[in-house]
C-alpha cells in the first residue's frame, strides 16, 4: 500500500512505497530535503506534519524531543506515512542544485588498493553509469542486508561508469571491517545514489579553496577533477591534511596536477611527522596551512571543507578570522554514530553549516 506525500513550500505530491521514509521517497523522486546522519540522530531534517499521521520510527528522543512530537515535527529520515501526508520543510533552493533523483545501482568491484595504512580504494565497475554532481556521495550496501553506509566519490563525474570509494578502516566498525578484511575483486555489490548537497557553486565563477583531511579528500577531488576537465581557469587550491607522509594519499597525482594547472595550487600538510623525515612541505593542521598560504586573508573564495568534524571547526574559525563567512563556506563533515548523537552535525557558529 502507499500513500501520497505532498512536500511544501515546492507544492509537489509524490508517492511514497509501504515501509519507505519520507526523506527516501522525496530523494528519489528528485525533491531534495535537508538531510545529514539519515539514522535519526541529528535533527537536520527536521520537519513539520501540516497534515497526516506518520510513524516516528527510531527517532532519537534527544533528535525529536516528545513537545516536538506533540507539535507535529517529525525526522524525515525515520518518519514513515500512515495515511496521506502533507509536510512543510525548510528548504533553499540553489541554482548549482542539479537535484538528480536517487536511485539504485549494481556493480563489480574492479579494483582495491591500500592508499594508506588506514585507508583503501575501492573501485567499482557499475553496470550503468550514475549520473551525480562532484561532491556528492552513495550509500554503499552492505551484506546480507544487514544496511548500508555513505561513502564520497572519488572519481570526477565524467568517467561515471566506474566509481571510486576512499574508504577509512574504523575499528569495530561493521562496514569498513568488511571492505578492509572482506571485499574482493570480483565481487558483486550495490549501491545507492546519489545524495547530499555538496557540490561547487559553479555559478559564482570564483577561486575555489578545498580544505581536507584524512580520507575526506574523496570529494574535493572529485570536484577539482571535474572543474579541470570542464576547462575551468579560476584560481583553485587544494590544502591536504594528513598525519604523516604514508598517510598522505593521491600526492603524486595533485603535484602533477599542480605542474599541468598554473591556476592549481596544491599545499599537503603533515601533522605527526617524524622531525628528522626530510620532510620540506608544511607541517600543522589544515587551518594552520591555509592560513599561511593565504597570509590570513581569504576573501573572494569560496571554500569546500571536507573531513572530520574537528577540522572542519578550526577551519570554519580559521576562515572566518581571514574575512569569509557563512555564505561562501561550504561543509561536508565524516560523521560516526557517536559524533551524530552528539548533534555536531552542525557547527556553533553558524545557522546553515
Amino acid at each position: 500500500m502507499s500513500y501520497q506525500l505532498t512536500i511544501e513550500p515546492l507544492g509537489q505530491t509524490i508517492d511514497v512505497e509501504d515501509g519507505q521514509t519520507l526523506l527516501d521517497a522525496a530523494l528519489r523522486a528528485g525533491f531534495y530535503l535537508p538531510h545529514a546522519c539519515c539514522h535519526g540522530l541529528c535533527a537536520t531534517c527536521k520537519v513539520t506534519v501540516v497534515d497526516g499521521e506518520v510513524d516516528h520510527g527510531e527517532a532519537s528522543n534527544f533528535a525529536l524531543m516528545d513537545y516536538e512530537r506533540e507539535e507535529g515535527k517529525c525526522l524525515a529520515c525515520c518518519a514513515r506515512p500512515q495515511s496521506d501526508v502533507v509536510i512543510e520543510a525548510d528548504i533553499d533552493e540553489d541554482p548549482d542544485a542539479r537535484n538528480l533523483p536517487v536511485r539504485d545501482f549494481a556493480g563489480t568491484v574492479s579494483r582495491i588498493e591500500d592508499l594508506t595504512p588506514t585507508i583503501k580504494g575501492v573501485w567499482v565497475e557499475l553496470d550503468e553509469p550514475m549520473d551525480f554532481q562532484a561532491g556528492q556521495y552513495v550509500n554503499l550496501m552492505l551484506p546480507d542486508g544487514s544496511g548500508s553506509r555513505a561513502f564520497s566519490l572519488a572519481n570526477a563525474p565524467q568517467q561515471a561508469g566506474e566509481v571510486e570509494l576512499n574508504i577509512r578502516y574504523v575499528p569495530g566498525g561493521q562496514a569498513t571491517t568488511w571492505v578492509h578484511q572482506a571485499l574482493k575483486k570480483g565481487d558483486r555489490v550495490k549501491l545507492a545514489g546519489p545524495y547530499g548537497r555538496f557540490f561547487v557553486r559553479k555559478s559564482a565563477d570564483s577561486p575555489s579553496l578545498f580544505l581536507a583531511g584524512g580520507s575526506g579528500l574523496s570529494s574535493p577531488k572529485s570536484m577539482i577533477l571535474d572543474l579541470l576537465a570542464e576547462g575551468s581557469t579560476q584560481p583553485m587550491t587544494l590544502v591536504y591534511g594528513a598525519r604523516n607522509q604514508a598517510e598522505l594519499y593521491d600526492h603524486g597525482l595533485f603535484v602533477e596536477l599542480a605542474a599541468q594547472h598554473a591556476h592549481f595550487s596544491y599545499v599537503p600538510v603533515l601533522s605527526n611527522e617524524p622531525d628528522d623525515s626530510g620532510w620540506t612541505g608544511a607541517r600543522g593542521f589544515v587551518h594552520d596551512a591555509a592560513k599561511a598560504h593565504f597570509n590570513n586573508d581569504f576573501r573572494g573564495r569560496k571554500a569546500y571543507l571536507c573531513g572530520p568534524p574537528v577540522m572542519i571547526e578550526a577551519c570554519i574559525a580559521t576562515l572566518m578570522q581571514g574575512r569569509l563567512f557563512e555564505r561562501d563556506i561550504y561543509t561536508e563533515k565524516f560523521l560516526s554514530a557517536a559524533d551524530a548523537s552528539q548533534q555536531l552535525t552542525r557547527s556553533p557558529l553558524f545557522k546553515r553549516l
